[in-house]
């Protein structure tokens, strides 16, 4: 079960640089996302049968979300917000690179709260994960703590992603650590490693982020990922290259979390998760928007 944001993706894709005061020629599609719903996506596309996600959206886009998560093999748990919109983020990809920038709207995604959990929501549930993007609020922190606390007491391991070096470091390193506490599993990216450290070196900082959670997987983007325990790096697994030529980078962390995480679950070591979910990163930058492909 994922509890995170689902998100209306906003995806422009130019070439080169941006023209500032006049037109920039672009590709614009409006495609479903969010971390958390991504992922969830992502761990079905990996051969997990029961993925569920638990999310706050507006009213207005309910049953649009609905439905593309079901078409995605996700059983969608949303909770319609009267009053917010849909978050939405606006995700700016150079063609030439197939890098992004993000604008973010949270819309309802931080307005979800503890009266939107319900302990039920476990029953079956092998793993629980937390998108980390519910952290920079008070609400939806309060929402993610509560869900921990559930899954602990249900004895359902818990995994994390920090989701925005950029938001992360707002929150601060260590109110984020605090609130991490109990959680089994940690996905940041390099840059979000080196935050919580301190540390430049992505090893170093899977190594020590390894003395607090008990599996740290660090993702290296093209250059694959690290799987660190008890202080150590126990795995460096290599990216493969893709199947077709990269289009859009967005999503592949999420799509990295929603294989590593369906492997563990269908049993597989650290290293051996980490090579799936390399596998769904792979495939995800062939795509654009941060989903597998489904038809609609």
């Amino acid at each position: 079960m994922v509890v995170g944001d689902v998100v209306t993706d906003v995806v422009a894709r130019h070439r080169g640089p941006l023209a500032p005061a006049t037109d920039t020629a672009a590709e614009i599609r409006t495609v479903p996302g969010g971390a958390g719903a991504n992922a969830a996506c992502w761990a079905a596309r990996s051969g997990c049968a029961d993925v569920r996600v638990l999310g706050r959206v507006g009213s207005d886009a309910l049953a649009w979300h609905e439905r593309r998560l079901r078409h995605a093999g996700v059983r969608p748990l949303l909770i319609a917000d009267p009053a917010a919109p849909t978050a939405t983020v606006v995700s700016l990809v150079d063609t030439a690179t197939a890098e992004r920038t993000f604008l973010t709207d949270s819309g309802a995604v931080l307005r979800i709260s503890p009266v939107d959990w319900d302990p039920a929501f476990l029953d079956g549930v092998g793993r629980l994960h937390l998108s980390g993007y519910l952290f920079f609020a008070d609400a939806s922190r309060e929402l993610a703590l509560t869900a921990c606390r559930s899954a602990l007491d249900a004895g359902v391991p818990v995994s994390l992603d920090p989701a925005s070096a950029g938001f992360l470091a707002e929150l601060g390193v260590e109110r984020f650590l605090a609130a991490a506490e109990g959680v089994e599993v940690l996905l940041p990216n390099a840059d979000e490693a080196r935050l919580l450290t301190g540390r430049a070196e992505p090893a170093e900082a899977a190594a020590e982020l390894s003395r607090r959670f008990p599996l740290v997987a660090v993702t290296l983007g093209a250059s694959g990922a690290l799987v660190a325990v008890a202080g150590e790096v126990v795995a460096r697994v290599a990216a493969p290259p893709p199947d077709a030529a990269a289009v859009d980078s967005t999503g592949a962390g999420d799509a990295f979390t929603g294989g590593f995480l369906a492997a563990l679950l269908a049993g597989a070591d650290p290293a051996g998760a980490a090579t799936a979910g390399c596998r769904a990163g792979a495939e995800a930058v062939t795509v654009v928007g941060g989903r597998p492909p489904v038809r609609d």
